[in-house]
Parts: C-alpha cells; sequence; structure tokens
C-alpha cells in the first residue's frame, strides 16, 4: 500500500468512525429528547422490582442506541434520589443485553441492502422535520432519524475502507494466537471503547472488520469484549463528585462488565459452540458479522444469568462501599426498630436521639455565625445530616406501636415531635445565615461590625453543647439569657437603621444585615422554643414519677400511673 492509499484509507476510517459517533449521538440526542418524560417514567417507575429494571434497561437502550447513555442517565437519578441504587441495577443489567442491537444491525442490515437506497433519504427526512419542527417532538424524531441514517452511512465507508485493507495487507498478521493473541485484541477493544466513549461503535466497527476479513472471529470476539468492559469508562466518569449510590451504580457496572468479560474470555470456545447451535436452529447464516452479534448476546444474556441470583449480594456489598460522613452521621445513634413496641424504651430513645441532634444543630449555628469557620459546602453536608436524623425520627415515631400508647405518652411524643421541627428549622436557619453573612461581609462602620459579632456571640453562648451536658430542672440563667439576646437585637436593628438614615451604610447594606439579623433572632427563638419544651417534659415527667411513687407507697397495687411518662426521668 503506497502513502498515498495509506492516508486515504485513515482518512476513511477516521471519517466513518467519525461519522459512527455522530450517529450515536445524533439518535441518543433525538430519541432522549422525542421521549421527554417518557425515558424519566421508564427508568424511575418501571423498576419496582429487578427483573422489570432489566427489562426496562433493556428497552431503552435498544431504542436510544447506546448502553452509555442509559446508564449514565440511570446514575443521574440515582444522583437526584429519583430512584433507589438496588432498582439501578436491573437497568444496568438490562443496558448490556440492549446494547447488543447495535450489532445486530450491522451484521443484519448494514451488509444486506444498498446503503444509499435507505440511509440518504432518512437523513433528507429527518432535517426536513428538523428544520421545519423548532422545538417540538416532530425535530426530535428527525434528528433520530438523521442519526440513524449517518449510521448506516458510516458501516459503508468503514466497509469501503476495510476492503482497501484486505487488499493491500497480509490478514495472517490479525490472527489472534493463543491466549497472547486474545489478550491483545481484548484490550485493543478496551483502548477502542474508551477513546472514542462508545462501546456502540466500537462493536460496529469490530464486526465491520471482521464481515470484511480484516481481523479473525475469535480476535473479534475478543475485541467485542473489551468493548463491554471499555464502556465502563463513561460510567465512571459520570460519578465523579456524585452521591455515594451513584458511585455503587457505576461500581456495579464496572464489576458486572468485568466479572462477565473474565467469563466469556474463560468459556469462549463453548460460547461459540452455543452460538453455532443457536445459528443452526434459528437458520441463520453463518457469516461473521451474524455469528459476533448472536455471541454479543449470548455472552451478555449469560453474564445477566450469572449475576442475576446474587443481586441481593452485590447489592449488600455495594452499600458498604463508598460510606460517607454524612451516611455514618446520619445514622441514629439511639433509635432502634426492636424499642419502638415499648413506649417506656421508645420515648427515651427519642430524647437521647434529640438531644444528639441538638449538639450537631449548636455546633452548626455555631459555624454558621462565625465568619472564620463559615465553610458555606461543609455546612450543607452537616445541615443534611440534620435533616436526615430528623426523618429517621419521624419514620421511628410512626412505626411505634399505636395500640400500646397511653395518653400520656401520646402527648409526650407531639411535644418531641415539636422539639424535632424546632431544632431543624434551627438547622436550615443555620445554613441560610452563613451564605448571608459571607455575601454581607464587612459593615462599613466598625462599630456595627463589633456589635453584629457580639450579637452572633451571645446566641452562641446561647446554644452551648454544654446545655445537654446539665440537667434541665436545674438549668439556670437560660430564661434571662433568651431575653437578653432579644434586647441586643433590637438595639442594633434600630442602631442600624440609624446608620442608613444618616448615609453611613448604603440601603442595600442595612437591609441584607437587618434580614441577617432577623434570621440569627429567628434561630435563637426557635433553639429556645426546643430547649423550654425539653425542661418542661422532665418537669412533667418528675411530677408524674413521683405521683406515682406516692401512690405505691400508699400501699397502691398494680400498675404505677407514672410509669410511662417517668421514660423522660
Amino acid at each position: 500500500m503506497t502513502g498515498t492509499e495509506a492516508f486515504t484509507v485513515t482518512g476513511m476510517i477516521l471519517g466513518g468512525l467519525g461519522l459512527f459517533l455522530l450517529a450515536v449521538s445524533m439518535m441518543t440526542d433525538g430519541l432522549r429528547q422525542a421521549a421527554g418524560e417518557s425515558l424519566r417514567k421508564i427508568l424511575s417507575e418501571w423498576t419496582r422490582t429487578p427483573l422489570r429494571g432489566v427489562f426496562s434497561g433493556l428497552m431503552m437502550t435498544a431504542i436510544v442506541q447506546s448502553s452509555s447513555a442509559v446508564t449514565v442517565a440511570s446514575i443521574g437519578f440515582v444522583n437526584a434520589g429519583l430512584i433507589g441504587m438496588r432498582k439501578a441495577l436491573g437497568i444496568i443489567y438490562g443496558a448490556n443485553i440492549g446494547t447488543t442491537m447495535t450489532g445486530w444491525l450491522v451484521a443484519l442490515v448494514g451488509f444486506k441492502v444498498n446503503i444509499q437506497a435507505f440511509a440518504l433519504p432518512m437523513i433528507g427526512i429527518g432535517m426536513l422535520l428538523r428544520l421545519t419542527g423548532r422545538d417540538t417532538r416532530r425535530a426530535a424524531i428527525g434528528l433520530a432519524l438523521v442519526g440513524f441514517g449517518l449510521f448506516f452511512v458510516g458501516v459503508d465507508v468503514l466497509k469501503t475502507a476495510f476492503e482497501g485493507v484486505v487488499e493491500s495487507l497480509n490478514l495472517a498478521s490479525f490472527g489472534a494466537e493463543g491466549v497472547r493473541g486474545i489478550v491483545i485484541f481484548l484490550f485493543l477493544g478496551i483502548a477502542m471503547t474508551v477513546l472514542t466513549q462508545s462501546s456502540s461503535a466500537a462493536i460496529a466497527l469490530v464486526i465491520t472488520a471482521a464481515s470484511t476479513g480484516v481481523v479473525g472471529l475469535h480476535a473479534a470476539a475478543a475485541m467485542v469484549i473489551g468493548a463491554n468492559v471499555g464502556t465502563t469508562s463513561t460510567a465512571v466518569l459520570s460519578a465523579i463528585g456524585a452521591t455515594s449510590n451513584a458511585k455503587r451504580v457505576a461500581f456495579a457496572q464496572v464489576l458486572f462488565n468485568v466479572g462477565t468479560a473474565i467469563v466469556a474470555l474463560l468459556i469462549l470456545p463453548l460460547i461459540f459452540y452455543m452460538v453455532d447451535h443457536i445459528g443452526t436452529a434459528l437458520e441463520m447464516e453463518a457469516s461473521p458479522g451474524v455469528r459476533l452479534a448472536l455471541f454479543h448476546t449470548v455472552f451478555n444474556v449469560l453474564g445477566v444469568l450469572l449475576v442475576f441470583p446474587l443481586n441481593d449480594r452485590l447489592a449488600r456489598f455495594l452499600e458498604t462501599r463508598f460510606v460517607t460522613y454524612e451516611e455514618v452521621e446520619s445514622n441514629p445513634r439511639y433509635l432502634d426498630k426492636t424499642i419502638a413496641v415499648t413506649p417506656v424504651l421508645a420515648v427515651n430513645a427519642l430524647v437521647m436521639e434529640l438531644k444528639s441532634i441538638g449538639e450537631k444543630v449548636a455546633a452548626v449555628a455555631g459555624k454558621a455565625m462565625n465568619p472564620a469557620q463559615a465553610d458555606i459546602p461543609r455546612i450543607g453536608v452537616e445541615v443534611g445530616v440534620i435533616q436526615r436524623l430528623s426523618g429517621s425520627v419521624t419514620r421511628f415515631v410512626v412505626r411505634l406501636e399505636r395500640g400500646s400508647l397511653g395518653e400520656g405518652v401520646t402527648r409526650q411524643l407531639a411535644s418531641l415531635m415539636r422539639v424535632d421541627q424546632y431544632l431543624v428549622t434551627c438547622a436550615n436557619l443555620s445554613l441560610s445565615i452563613a451564605k448571608k453573612r459571607k455575601a454581607l461581609g464587612n459593615l462599613h462602620s466598625e462599630v456595627l461590625d463589633y456589635n453584629l459579632d457580639a450579637f452572633c456571640k451571645l446566641v452562641e453562648d446561647l446554644m452551648g453543647v454544654h446545655l445537654f451536658e446539665q440537667d434541665f430542672e436545674t438549668l439556670e440563667g437560660f430564661d434571662e439569657q433568651f431575653y437578653h439576646v432579644q434586647e441586643v437585637h433590637d438595639q442594633l436593628k434600630a442602631e442600624l437603621l440609624m446608620a442608613g438614615t444618616a448615609s453611613r451604610l448604603q440601603i442595600n447594606e442595612m437591609m441584607s444585615a437587618i434580614d441577617l439579623l432577623a434570621r440569627i433572632q429567628q434561630l435563637s427563638q426557635q433553639w429556645f422554643k426546643a430547649i423550654k419544651t425539653l425542661q418542661r417534659l422532665h418537669a412533667e415527667s418528675d411530677t408524674e414519677a413521683g405521683s406515682g411513687d406516692d401512690d405505691e407507697n400508699a400501699g397502691s397495687e398494680g400498675e404505677n400511673p407514672g410509669e410511662e411518662s417517668g421514660a423522660l426521668a
């Protein structure tokens, strides 16, 4: 092959590959836009069981012609909390089966008809729909049609390019000899998919090359297996910076694809034995393209059949990976479903859990009001932890045995739920305060800056973690401390209004400072309500417990009337 011929063939291969990538992108975008909410509905609602997830993943990948697109979409939905990690596993399995449709399109259609007879009209009709549809679904369908047309044009270009390679090169040099040759072509398939970021394009390229005799059947099979492994790179890239569950889904695809690849390589002759018998039974032709497409389907289906019975074990294994600070801290310390059936223990556990949440709220509020510690992303994470703990408290209360709850316990639970809401409000206010304090910066007045810092310090002292280390009955000076905070708030607000009126502060700066001040005051009020409610619960429980002791000392038989409420003592 001369230099000019080599340049021409290389250009055709690059051009055909470029058409593949462009076509896959256009098909994916067009069909996704045409589907609209349908894609979201399939992924979020049709995955109630792992088996249904497999079918939904298969269907969407067969339609979109990109397992990477469906996998990335699944990771996105898991990241957004729309579907759970366990449900997404089924989609991953199904996507691997669905991606085999690309091979069948190339093997059964790509070499059987005159490409230009239908591909070019598809492109023309698609562009007409695209240009006349503007932002409608018709335009999206047109984009998908153009993508399908370009896909087969790419097949035709690559076929022509490889036919030129066959005429000029010694094909024996491309044969896979033994284990070493298989491994070489395996990594070649991985590299092709990682570089193109499309297993569909890589597999179409391999089937085209095998059909024109550039590579042998076993070598092409190794490349197809490699393409399956290489497609995991897209999921891995999409999981960077994502939630733990999204990372687990990406890791699941890596484990599944790599595991399937290892099994396929170990039983490669057996799979081809199955392929030959299936092809004969279905009266398929024994062309390299059809055999490779069938091989791709068989080894992916085998992979799903092998891993599906182990799905629960895999899910449990994944749940122990990528564990973050939020997940560890979001686990309740004192709430356990085993004590939900015993009201006395349950109320005690709730009190202890709310005190633990209160300590976290006090800590995050202190950071929010201190500009030097106001790391907003970190505060956001800690507020998220508090919100999840609050959700655990709510779910725990819902699980309590209603039939065994007395009137006193029911009243206590209602008060504890109020405390929980006060604390969550404090946490949300803390994040808002941190953002507003950072946006405000320093005021153009050293006196006002000093007074604002002093006010924040007063509120921080009011919310001291040491509160939970004291006996709530003997909590001294708390009410006076709170009322002093309210007085300082009113004084500082008056100073800010005066500074704005006298033009010592810009009006927008004054309004921002007053807004910040109002949120800090609201924070102190919510905190005061939470502490006073807990204090009242302690007082009520002690009163009822004392009454029960008197009854018992008086010779009463049977139940202690203060037993249930005495849980808080």
